[in-house]
């Protein structure tokens, strides 16, 4: 798969009647991030985004495909949803074409350093400059148990927290939205995460009850999250105090990164997730 054949996929979702189609914010190199609503925008609201990590891009096509499920079997909400299925098109462009002539010379030498001088880019995770954008979010940032402090393919915190175009694009959209719940799509492992350290007790058991509904629904495991940190999951438990879950897709045994041949069993297992999610908003919050 290309990256344009990527973007193609996602951005015909677009004509899908029921849709509303808008951008969150730019990339570092003026891609948009855009995203999908579905439903009204009364009541509760909640975001769900993916390909935050570039490697994971299939995660993009499964957010993709539960807005168009949602679409075309016109299933009735009480609330909206809103679906981001590509958080970091800079590092994904990367991942799926490599170094082309869309990066100047002197940056394709940079990247071509950062990625330890190998052209092949297909484990990389971060974004276009080599910050791993899901562990720069302002959220006991940098403590993170597999954090770096220098740029490279994945785990490096930044300079400094919110550093990113993308992560301020999201937290922007996030803080405008006031979303009643969030659902960050990765690969791999079956296992959604909950429960970010800062949680109050209180906080800590409403979000559990809420991810065994969404463990009961996939079939993956409900884990407590340890040791990482500066996620845009993080940063919605701590800043916004609302819950939010980190979906791990995908068998562990499968390499990295996971084919679009996998995303028809992937989706089947989290078509429900994005509107069980939602009903959950109503029973516990």
């Amino acid at each position: 798969m290309t990256y344009t054949e990527f973007q193609d996929m996602i951005n015909s979702f677009g004509d899908i009647d029921g849709l509303d189609e808008g951008i969150v914010g730019y990339s570092t190199f003026g891609e948009p991030i855009k995203f999908f609503h579905y439903g009204d925008y009364s009541n509760n609201q909640i975001i769900i985004e993916a390909s935050i990590h570039a490697r994971e891009y299939l995660s993009g096509l499964v957010v993709a495909e539960q807005a168009r499920y949602l679409a075309i079997n016109n299933i009735e909400i009480v609330g909206g949803i809103y679906f981001i299925p590509c958080s970091n098109p800079d590092g994904v462009r990367l991942v799926l074409d490599g170094i082309t002539d869309y990066y100047c010379p002197k940056l394709q030498e940079i990247l071509l350093d950062i990625n330890n001088g190998s052209d092949d880019f297909s484990q990389w995770k971060a974004n276009g400059l080599g910050v791993d954008i899901n562990v720069n979010f302002d959220a006991l940032w940098s403590g993170g148990s597999q954090n770096v402090f220098c740029v490279a393919p994945s785990n490096f915190v930044g300079y400094y927290p919110n550093s990113e175009r993308e992560v301020l694009a999201l937290i922007d959209f996030t803080n405008k939205i006031r979303p009643a719940l969030t659902l960050s799509y990765h690969t791999k492992g079956e296992v959604i995460y909950y429960g970010f350290e800062v949680l109050s007790p209180d906080r800590l058991e409403r979000d559990r009850i809420i991810g065994e509904q969404l463990a009961t629904v996939t079939g993956y495991e409900l884990v407590r999250t340890v040791a990482s940190t500066g996620g845009y999951s993080d940063w919605v438990s701590q800043h916004l105090q609302m819950p939010a879950f980190t979906i791990e897709v995908g068998n562990a045994n499968i390499p990295h990164p996971i084919g679009i041949e996998y995303l028809d069993e992937i989706f089947e297992a989290n078509k429900d997730v994005p509107i069980t999610a939602l009903n959950a908003t109503y029973e516990i919050l």
